[in-house]
């Protein structure tokens, strides 16, 4: 069962039931006006709206939870589906929702699609066992074909930069590489190593617990509050940043070999708003995010926690990172320094967060419940330091 609510209208709510088919995944449309759902087993797409009961229906959808991308102007949504063991990319209209086309693409097992920021173009990708990255134009023309090596597991994560103009491409072989898009030409490759050298310029970031000093020497506390609390925990500790001098080397862990999906690879791939920066995770170095300056084609910082890294997520307004790692804190890096910010929820630990379309808030997740944290606007010229 769906559920949603409205925040002008507490007064309304909706519920949509599949009934028997389940519902697998569901997503917003772009006009926050259509709800759509995946129904288990991925046998149809149903597109619902708010506004009346109408529904339509897509068959065989590819996916659950992927293979779904919107314009972002907001009026056309491209679909994969498989049928007769081949995949297809379904062009909707999102005001009728009909379909305005269909094409078959050059895929084995499609993993996911997204389209360009200026509507221009749609970038598919191959399953880990093929490396292939296809870029098509919206009528089913190939415009290029890239393939960074034929042996081993192949593309992780994709992601386009704001602009448009560059192409970011996670592989499973600890690499990130980037495209532009006039010659779809590889112009950076960059290295996740587990030990960084000099010369390097980038900021490195530790996260580690400091016991807060309480003077009590002025207290007189009398025996029996003593003895009601020696079983207590000794000392309360904060989380802060500490600074690292390079060499470094950084915590990573080798993945099993007869064991299959191997946590290696670009797991997490992100660009800011300004598409200067992109954070990265290798997922055999889950502790650690990497942030990467493309301007200056080189690495900018790198955050070490004490726990794995769940998410990370760009401000969409100015360029400041927040990520989480299940702990109660959330952690943010601007080009002037990181810092950690502690929940004052009890008992909620951040498993997941996503920023709003104008940057003032930030949806903060748990296991079943969430909560919406004010953001305030970040200052150009303000500086921050852990220890704020």
């Amino acid at each position: 069962m769906i559920q949603a609510w409205s925040l002008t209208q507490p007064e309304w709510t909706c519920k949509i039931d599949e009934g028997p088919a389940g519902i697998a995944y569901a997503r917003w449309s772009p006009d926050s006006r259509h709800i759509l759902t995946t129904s288990e087993f991925q046998l149809r797409l149903t597109v619902w709206s708010l506004l009346n009961t109408a529904c339509v229906h897509v068959q065989w959808p590819k996916h659950g939870s992927k293979g779904v991308s919107f314009t972002q102007d907001g009026k056309f949504a491209a679909i994969c589906t498989r049928r007769d063991c081949k995949d297809y990319i379904n062009l909707l209209s999102c005001h009728t929702w009909e379909i305005m086309g269909t094409f078959a693409v050059d895929t084995l097992d499609l993993a996911d699609i997204e389209w360009s920021p200026d509507d221009s173009a749609i970038v598919i990708w191959d399953s880990p066992l093929e490396y292939k990255v296809l870029i098509y134009s919206p009528d089913g023309r190939c415009l290029f074909k890239y393939q960074a090596y034929e042996s081993g597991l192949g593309v992780k994560t994709v992601s386009w930069s704001s602009c448009g103009q560059f192409l970011a491409v996670g592989s499973y072989d600890q690499m990130l590489r980037v495209l532009n898009h006039l010659t779809w030409k590889t112009f950076a490759e960059f290295m996740h190593l587990s030990t960084v050298r000099a010369p390097c310029c980038a900021a490195v970031f530790k996260e580690v617990d400091e016991p807060l000093q309480l003077d009590m020497s002025e207290l007189c506390l009398d025996d029996d509050f003593m003895q009601g609390h020696s079983d207590a925990p000794e000392g309360h500790f904060r989380v802060r940043y500490e600074v690292m001098e390079v060499p470094i080397t950084l915590p990573s862990q080798k993945p099993p070999a007869d064991k299959p999906n191997p946590k290696q690879g670009i797991g997490i791939l992100s660009w800011s708003n300004d598409s200067q920066y992109i954070c990265t995770r290798n997922d055999s170095m889950p502790t650690v995010l990497w942030i990467w300056d493309i301007r200056h084609l080189e690495l900018a910082a790198i955050l070490v926690q004490k726990d794995p890294i769940r998410a990370a997520a760009w401000d969409p307004t100015c360029t400041r990172l927040v990520l989480c790692t299940g702990s109660s804190h959330i952690y943010m890096w601007t080009p002037s320094g990181a810092y950690c910010v502690s929940n004052p929820l009890p008992q909620f630990s951040v498993t997941d967060l996503k920023w709003n379309s104008d940057g003032s808030c930030l949806l903060l997740k748990d296991k079943e419940s969430f909560c919406c944290a004010a953001i305030p606007p970040l200052e150009e010229s303000s500086e921050y330091s852990s220890d704020e």
